[in-house]
């Protein structure tokens, strides 16, 4: 039986800063070098330079969309799914990743930790929820992606 390749859901936000769109990007790229697929939110942002970082390396993304409209889709998509669920989405975002990766964001990246903890999924934060109880800590985003991995039962 082959195995299915780990997904890691990243999650941040929607318009971010050029430090933290270098950090996303990056992230991206581990995601990808570590052969998992990466879930976002398929928007700007935090979801955009991860999208974009993973595609780079080669990676296979997917993005949930809040919209029906599939043209408001970043376009480092491999697979866009127009959900129509406005923030209900989110609950798909991170029940699709098998563990989650935090980057600065507002009211709906604090939604997906919470939902992604409440369905256990491992949270891993980069440079933002210090503050969140369940949340693991990294301070790069190559350690941030390793430890998804690892807490998913991959190899890193």
């Amino acid at each position: 039986m082959v195995e299915r390749r780990k997904h890691i859901a990243v999650s941040g936000a929607g318009t971010c800063s050029e430090p933290v769109w270098q950090l996303a990007e990056e992230v991206g790229r581990e995601i990808a070098r570590h052969d998992a697929v990466l879930i976002c939110g398929g928007l700007g942002g935090v979801m955009e330079a991860a999208a974009r970082g993973a595609r780079a390396a080669g990676g296979l993304t997917v993005g949930i969309l809040p919209s029906y409209d599939s043209r408001s889709a970043n376009r480092w998509l491999d697979v866009v799914i127009p959900s129509g669920l406005g923030h209900a989405r989110n609950v798909l975002v991170v029940a699709s990743g098998d563990a989650v990766i935090a980057l600065p964001g507002e009211q709906g990246t604090a939604s997906e930790i919470a939902l992604a903890l409440k369905l256990q999924r491992c949270v891993v934060a980069l440079a933002a929820w210090q503050d969140h109880v369940g949340v693991l800590h990294a301070t790069s985003p190559a350690e941030a992606v390793t430890m998804a991995i690892t807490a998913v039962g991959g190899v890193a």
